[in-house]
């Protein structure tokens, strides 16, 4: 049984039991009473009782209705003081009719009474007062103190009507009965009163639960704003690694073929005048694509060639205007359809490409580059080697770090050589695939 809802089972016990005592009561005292009548001695029974009396067969009907009508009241629960109070006059007016009927030989039903009044306070200083007034009344219906100034009919002379040994054993139950019903309400405030310590201890320990969930909410909110900063923190510097990639990629590359075809232009200017006019019309050209890929790399877009042609084409334009603006010679080689891809794939392939071509210019001082772009099954390779200076111990500068930085982030590796001349290999995993339809 759920130990909440015990006080209400020793309540009803309590009420079947008052049931009992009622039935009790009645039946044995209409009995004795049908019998004076039927054997021609109720002229004795009236001169020790001094009074009339009701009916035999009324006194049990009358008594377990008035029960019923205390049950019923009983059952009303009210939330309004002033209804409480009113509901509480009832029931003790119940109670009283309910004791006249049975000459005022049993108050037990005015406990019940009380039970249920002390379900409704907690509050112990209201609970004691209308205890206390209820107490009163149930002094009052005691039928040594009312006997004093009215006449009432006592149940011994009732029972009078049996014999010595039956007399005996009818009031042995009564006061049997009678102490069952005090103890059950004695157990019934126990039970009352521990359940309401239960109830505020266990008050008490979501009070305090929620104390300390309410104290490790501050400190995962201080957390999270901690976390916060720091995501933005590191937001900010991915940002600027990418800014500086871009930047060192677009810039960069333009540079170097502005600075390998102006030196090529101070060699030839006093023998070819044409052919350097050529050569300074092509630099320009790469100058204005640089100054835009720059623009468009500030803002977070893709280079100007991507945003105007697809992967393979933005390849070799890119190829071809660096042939013209340095004189170098560019050899390449897609054996691939550089088409499923995403754009940030395409943008990663671009620039692999684009920066170990700059470098070759750049540092190995290369005048041929070759490259190689072809797939093995899932796997897109870009080869490029140049026949530069190489480089014996190769220590990774802007260039290779951010090579290295964009293909991570396709899960992609990079590998390069220095020995005869450079050599720089890429490997991208292919999302889409391992064979393209018609390749």
């Amino acid at each position: 049984m759920d130990k909440n809802r015990f006080p209400e089972w020793v309540l009803g016990t309590m009420k079947n039991l008052n049931m009992v005592i009622i039935l009790y009561l009645t039946i044995v005292t209409s009995y004795s009473l049908s019998g004076y009548i039927q054997e021609h001695s109720a002229m004795d029974f009236l001169l020790r009782a001094k009074r009339i009396t009701t009916v035999p067969w009324k006194i049990p009907i009358l008594a377990v209705g008035l029960y019923v009508c205390l049950l019923l009241l009983l059952s009303i629960h009210c939330k309004n003081n002033i209804r409480f109070l009113i509901k509480t006059a009832a029931e003790l007016s119940v109670a009283f009719f309910l004791s006249v009927t049975l000459n005022f030989s049993y108050t037990g039903i005015v406990l019940l009474i009380i039970a249920d009044t002390m379900s409704y306070f907690s509050d112990m200083k209201r609970r004691i007062i209308l205890l206390a007034a209820i107490c009163a009344v149930y002094m009052m219906l005691d039928y040594d103190l009312l006997s004093v100034q009215y006449p009432i009919i006592s149940m011994e002379v009732y029972w009078e009507y049996f014999q010595r040994d039956v007399q005996s054993i009818l009031l042995g139950v009564r006061n049997i009965l009678n102490s069952l019903n005090t103890l059950v309400f004695i157990i019934y405030a126990i039970v009352l009163i521990l359940a309401e310590v239960s109830e505020k201890e266990r008050i008490q320990g979501l009070n305090e639960k929620l104390h300390a969930t309410n104290e490790e909410l501050k400190e995962a909110n201080r957390k999270l704003e901690e976390y916060a900063r720091e995501s933005e923190k590191a937001a900010e510097t991915r940002e600027r690694n990418r800014l500086a990639r871009e930047i060192h990629d677009t810039l960069g590359h333009s540079l170097t073929g502005i600075i390998t075809g102006i030196d090529a232009c101070v060699m030839l200017v006093d023998i070819a005048p044409e052919a350097t006019k050529a050569q300074l019309k092509a630099i320009a050209n790469v100058a204005r694509q640089g100054v835009k890929d720059v623009r468009r790399s500030v803002k977070a877009l893709r280079p100007d060639a991507l945003e105007s042609l697809d992967l393979k084409h933005a390849l070799i334009q890119m190829m071809e205007e660096t042939k013209r603006s340095t004189s170098v010679d560019i050899a390449y080689e897609i054996e691939t359809k550089l088409k499923g891809f995403d754009k940030d794939e395409e943008d990663v392939i671009y620039r692999i490409v684009q920066e170990s071509i700059t470098n070759a210019i750049r540092h190995g001082k290369a005048d041929h580059i070759e490259v190689r772009i072809d797939r093995n099954f899932n796997m897109l390779q870009i080869h490029v080697k140049d026949n530069g200076t190489g480089c014996g111990k190769i220590e990774k500068g802007f260039g290779l770090h951010h090579m290295e930085e964009r293909l991570s982030m396709l899960h992609g590796t990079l590998s390069y050589n220095g020995d005869d001349g450079f050599t720089v290999d890429a490997q991208i995993p292919i999302r889409w695939g391992t064979e393209e339809e018609n390749d």
